[in-house]
């Protein structure tokens, strides 16, 4: 079917350009063998007609002297107007604005003077599209709307579509966007009665720009769509690379991301096809605003990327102004105020240039030198009144334009005071924004450092319970080496049994104890406190620490009292089990170690004490350092140099304080103050 349809319009288009051919043919043999009078002339027109409509404006130009000369001799006024006419319109073609207003303003004197009301309309409406061209838009609108009406009762569609699109263009550049809507919502019916295909994918496509520019997206969506549909693959390459990124873009501010990502990327693909710079800029600037609203930074800051490289290329301030928000709210979101600013900077000055220009086009036309619009012959009583008329009318120009230029530096002096509120709205802005990203980042700063001394702790701890567990383990291992070499006898073997018995009790309280820690505090080394007799703590930990004592024939005695604590029960086992421990492999045989608790100032206050060998105030600082410190004990034990350390470290986290008192040669106090009720209440 759409080969059918192509093979027609091939024919279609062969056979109109052999009809026009075959009548500019025969209208060249009748000019010819024409006399030199009015019927030439208008057979010349004829000619011209055709020869403009084919686009063959060298040879139209050609037979519009060869004519204009035969008709200004016969004195064919109506002629000479309608040939001018057509001379203007090929001048307009070539953009020779010069000549072309030269012969409009020319022929539309004749028809003033023959009071031919369709001819002045129609010269009108020309002049008003040279001047929208030339942006005199305020004299391009004045043409335009003195030829409406006319061609309105007269029923000239095709005059009127022309009329109708001058006029929305005109209101559109002067941002008057409700009154260009409407004369395009009109060129559209016209258009439509005409069937004109090429008018109908341009007004559409103008309709759709104004929705989108009052906001008004479902509406814009809905004549966009209208001119993809009408759009020819072959023929509107550069046009559907531009409508494309608009259609997603208006499916992007409706809220419609599933629908805007299709017709983006398939711009971004076409435009790059076709190497359209302005569809594929659009398309990048689109995708990285969609891509930033979903949080894929670092695709929108690569398609951003590509999209300031073309803005280099071509010049498109409109696309550039929006380029340089997207810049300003991609730094925005990365952290990186003083770039943001920057680009906001650019944003609100290319704005004010912008708004500039546009109120400069507005604002002031050229004066008008060429003679006034005419809807009907003027006739003037003597030659004195137009000479004052003139004058006048050159005075309050005179007073038009100082009025404009003063209103023009107030306008510009309020923008810049606005542009200015709103710089500093926007640096009051950032800075806000700053302080909180800063405070953020300093509170993730600080959980990653307590995160990172959790993990500390808890590998330390692992190490120091692994190496109270190693005692145990060892003699366990030797007498089963033993048993294995049958190297004990059946009463040896009878005696070892309840130091055997002992030391497994021993590793197992010690391992059960790690394993119900790390149960309950693996995941996330924060305390769970409750309440709980601390004097229960001391007699599990004397019997645990029972045949080390005796090893070395400590004395120790338990001077504790019932007294309740609010912390995290785990964690004082391992501190109370650490001391301890401590006192052990510092004391000599016959020294005491003394367990005792007491209150003071409403918390718990624990003392170890050992009449061991004492500590140096040298080595007291290195105690409870982070790096550990360790000397080997009275009988050469080993150690971690941890432990002291990580109890340090488990007492704080549970609002409680720890310290050591001691002097060479005279044993060492070590004291713990824990809460004994919950320090929020």
């Amino acid at each position: 079917m759409k080969q059918l349809f192509t093979l027609t319009a091939i024919f279609l288009t062969v056979f109109s350009s052999f009809s026009q051919n075959k009548e500019q043919d025969s209208l060249i043999i009748q000019l010819a063998f024409q006399k030199q009078d009015s019927s030439k002339v208008l057979t010349s027109i004829e000619l011209i007609k055709l020869l403009y409509n084919a686009e063959d404006y060298q040879k139209a130009l050609q037979y519009v002297q060869q004519s204009e000369d035969l008709s200004e001799t016969l004195q064919f006024n109506r002629g000479t107007a309608e040939i001018k006419y057509y001379k203007a319109l090929i001048y307009t073609q070539r953009e020779d604005y010069y000549n072309a207003l030269d012969n409009y303003n020319k022929s539309l004197s004749i028809y003033s003077q023959l009071s031919d009301s369709l001819g002045i309309a129609k010269v009108n409406n020309s002049l008003g599209l040279v001047e929208i061209r030339r942006g005199n838009y305020t004299k391009g609108l004045r043409h335009s709307l003195s030829a409406i009406g006319i061609f309105e009762n007269n029923n000239l569609r095709n005059e009127l579509s022309l009329a109708y699109n001058n006029l929305a263009e005109a209101y559109f550049n002067t941002s008057q966007f409700d009154k260009s809507l409407e004369y395009n919502l009109k060129a559209l019916d016209v258009r439509e009665i005409l069937n004109d295909i090429n008018g109908l994918k341009i007004t559409n496509k103008n309709i759709a720009k104004l929705y989108a520019i009052k906001g008004e997206h479902r509406r814009a969506i809905e004549f966009y769509e209208k001119v993809i549909l009408l759009l020819d693959p072959d023929i509107d390459r550069e046009l559907r690379g531009e409508i494309l990124p608009d259609l997603g873009e208006q499916y992007l501010l409706f809220r419609q991301f599933d629908k805007a990502a299709p017709y983006l990327l398939e711009g971004l693909r076409y435009n790059r096809r076709i190497d359209n710079k302005r569809g594929l800029l659009k398309s990048l600037n689109n995708l990285a605003q969609l891509n930033l609203i979903q949080r894929n930074v670092r695709t929108a800051e690569n398609q951003l990327d590509e999209a300031y490289a073309i803005t280099l290329e071509i010049s498109d301030d409109t696309e550039l102004l929006k380029h340089f928000e997207l810049r300003k709210t991609l730094d925005s979101t990365k952290g990186n105020f003083r770039s943001a600013f920057n680009w906001q900077s650019r944003y609100f000055d290319l704005k004010a240039k912008m708004e500039e220009e546009n109120k400069s086009s507005i604002a002031i036309d050229e004066p008008i030198e060429e003679e006034p619009v005419l809807t009907n012959p003027v006739t003037t009583d003597s030659a004195l009144t137009e000479q004052l008329t003139k004058k006048n009318q050159n005075l309050w120009y005179y007073i038009y334009g100082l009025a404009a230029l003063l209103a023009a530096a107030l306008i510009y002096l309020v923008v810049t005071l606005m542009k200015r509120k709103d710089i500093n709205s926007q640096m009051e802005f950032l800075q806000h924004k700053n302080r909180q990203y800063k405070l953020q980042n300093d509170d993730i700063l600080s959980q990653t450092a307590h995160l990172e001394e959790m993990n500390h702790v808890k590998d330390r701890l692992f190490s120091i319970v692994s190496h109270d567990l190693k005692d145990s383990i060892t003699s366990i291992k030797a007498f089963l080496d033993l048993l294995k070499e049958n190297s004990i006898s059946e009463r040896e073997f009878n005696e070892l049994i309840p130091e055997l018995s002992e030391n497994a009790d021993n590793a197992s309280a010690l391992l059960l104890n790690l394993l119900n820690w790390s149960k309950s505090q693996l995941q996330n080394l924060e305390p769970k406190p409750e309440t709980f007799n601390i004097q229960d703590i001391f007699q599990e930990k004397i019997q645990l620490v029972d045949k080390k004592v005796k090893k070395k024939r400590i004395v120790l005695l338990d001077e504790s009292v019932k007294s309740d604590v609010y912390a995290d029960k785990s964690m004082v086992e391992i501190v109370i089990q650490n001391l301890l421990a401590n006192a052990i492999k510092f004391s000599r045989v016959g020294d005491v170690i003394t367990i005792s608790n007491r209150d003071r100032n409403g918390n718990s206050l624990i003392c170890i004490e050992d009449t061991g060998v004492g500590i140096s105030k040298e080595n007291q600082a290195k105690l409870f350092g982070a790096g550990g410190f360790t000397t080997r004990g009275t009988s050469d034990e080993k150690g971690t140099g941890l432990g002291l350390s990580i109890c340090k470290q488990l007492v704080e986290l549970n609002h409680g304080t720890i310290w050591v008192e001691s002097e060479v040669g005279f044993g060492s106090k070590f004291f713990v103050e824990l809460p004994k009720s919950n320090p929020d209440n």
